[in-house]
């Protein structure tokens, strides 16, 4: 009895949630007939506006050639009305200097019939009509004024509904993804001589192939592109790839998406690994910050209390500022990574192969500041530059101003002036480790190396700050500089 009355539960249950889903799609049908009625009022509206957008066009049109005839007309009419005045003079002249001509010649008294005939001669020579040109000024044909709509009507006799623009084809082969931008180059399968413009959508992601339903980033959209390529700059490559998908619109209606595509962006993704960093470090995802603070209040006072702790500050060096190693708390447990005078932090992503680059930027009143990389083994007391399992570039601001680079314990002077961001490239099978202004992309310094073990990004600094940028691509202009190689790069060994 139970498992009937539990088995017509269930068929309830489907029942009342098919009934939610017949509901829901009547709700959807009838606020489509809506819909309908709405969008095709829409359409009609705009279909009678263009007509009489062009129905306004044609009037104008014709007021302008009807006036374009009355000018030809008008001017024509003066010119001839003008001419046909001069010959009407010119005749009635030549018509008086005939009438006496003839009444000279029937004249009976011969004494002065030289001297009227001279007259009459002179008067001939100077007659108008013999300065007329009996050819028309203008002509009477009108037929440059005749318009001929053959062409346009058969324009308008075809003219249909605009069609809905096919999908474009992105072309994998023309589009590029270099220096944190991607440039897209696509291609439409059919001329379109109506398509107005092109939305772009992509999104990041760290799946290869075709986008998943399911993504936590949601699409970007690029409007209004007029060409069949376009540019994304100042890209952040935080995850693998990107998808890509572009549509074509023209005025009234957008096309489908082209099929998306997955494009690779290779670069350097790490954060800092704060559970690495040195008490006096305060450290925010890729930023930090000096804390002369830092550590347990107690744990101070406990110092200054047996007379040994004194707190770090500016006028203080780094060996007054911190307590002997053996008098550390213990309160930080596994947290107490670099200690003493080792003021650093690590990154969270180990470099065993490959190319990567990364930005710094410090700032520039900080007592002391280090960038480099570091084997994972580097000891808790250890300072980086001062021991064979580390690397890097040094400006220090305190007592005496210097920009070294640092290995092993030994240091080479740097000439180049101190920029305020500097840019880290590390060629791990090549065992190259260069440093470049991450502005001008000059080279500062290359360490030449044959690496042993996976390395770690590293960061020392004192009285300061500093932010690290990442997921940025090794720009094409570092590339180029080391396959020419550089008159500035030297190896370890030339470090004094």
């Amino acid at each position: 009895m139970e498992d009937q009355r539990e088995a017509l539960r269930k068929i309830i249950t489907t029942l009342a949630v098919k009934n939610e889903e017949i509901q829901s799609f009547i709700y959807s049908l009838k606020q489509m007939l809506l819909n309908v009625e709405a969008n095709s009022a829409k359409v009609q509206e705009d279909l009678e506006a263009e007509f009489q957008s062009l129905f306004s066009l044609l009037e104008e049109l014709k007021e302008g050639m009807l006036m374009k005839i009355k000018q030809d007309r008008a001017s024509r009419t003066y010119e001839l009305q003008n001419q046909l005045a001069a010959c009407t003079r010119a005749l009635e002249s030549s018509e008086e200097l005939l009438e006496t001509a003839n009444q000279t010649l029937q004249a009976t008294d011969r004494g002065d019939f030289p001297q009227a005939a001279k007259q009459i001669k002179d008067g001939v020579t100077m007659a108008p009509a013999f300065r007329l040109s009996l050819k028309a000024k203008v002509s009477d044909n009108m037929s440059h004024l005749m318009v001929d709509f053959a062409q346009e009507r058969r324009m308008l006799q075809a003219l249909k509904f605009l069609p809905v623009p096919s999908a474009p084809v992105i072309d994998l082969a023309e589009s590029l993804v270099a220096d944190n931008c991607v440039t897209l180059v696509w291609r439409m399968p059919d001329e379109d001589s109506k398509i107005d413009h092109y939305v772009l959508e992509y999104r990041r992601t760290n799946f290869e192939g075709p986008p998943r339903l399911k993504e936590d980033h949601p699409w970007m959209v690029v409007e209004g592109i007029r060409q069949t390529e376009y540019t994304l700059t100042g890209l952040k490559f935080d995850m693998k790839y990107m998808n890509f998908r572009v549509k074509a619109c023209n005025k009234a209606v957008a096309g489908e998406f082209s099929e998306p595509v997955t494009l690779e962006t290779p670069a350097f993704m790490f954060r800092l690994d704060a559970s690495t960093s040195h008490q006096n470090l305060r450290v925010d995802d890729l930023s930090v910050e000096w804390d002369a603070m830092g550590g347990k209040v107690q744990d101070i006072k406990a110092r200054e209390k047996d007379g040994k702790g004194r707190t770090a500050s500016p006028v203080n060096s780094p060996a007054r500022g911190t307590p002997s190693p053996k008098r550390m708390p213990s309160g930080r447990g596994g947290r107490d990574r670099f200690t003493a005078e080792s003021y650093t932090v690590l990154g969270d992503t180990l470099i065993d192969g490959g190319e990567h680059y990364w930005e710094v930027r410090y700032e520039p009143d900080s007592k002391a500041f280090g960038v480099g990389v570091a084997y994972r083994s580097l000891g808790r007391f250890e300072q980086l530059g001062k021991t064979a399992a580390s690397w890097c570039l040094h400006v220090n601001n305190w007592l005496q101003v210097s920009f070294t680079a640092k290995h092993a314990n030994k240091a080479k002077a740097l000439e180049a002036p101190v920029p305020d961001c500097l840019g880290v490239h590390c060629d791990f099978h090549q065992g190259l480790l260069s440093f470049y202004n991450a502005r001008t992309k000059q080279l500062l310094h290359t360490f030449k190396a044959k690496f042993t073990q996976p390395l770690l990004p590293a960061f020392t600094v004192w009285c300061g700050s500093f932010q690290v940028t990442t997921g940025l691509q090794v720009p094409s202009s570092v590339r180029c500089l080391q396959k020419r190689g550089s008159a500035t790069s030297s190896s370890n060994t030339s470090l004094t």
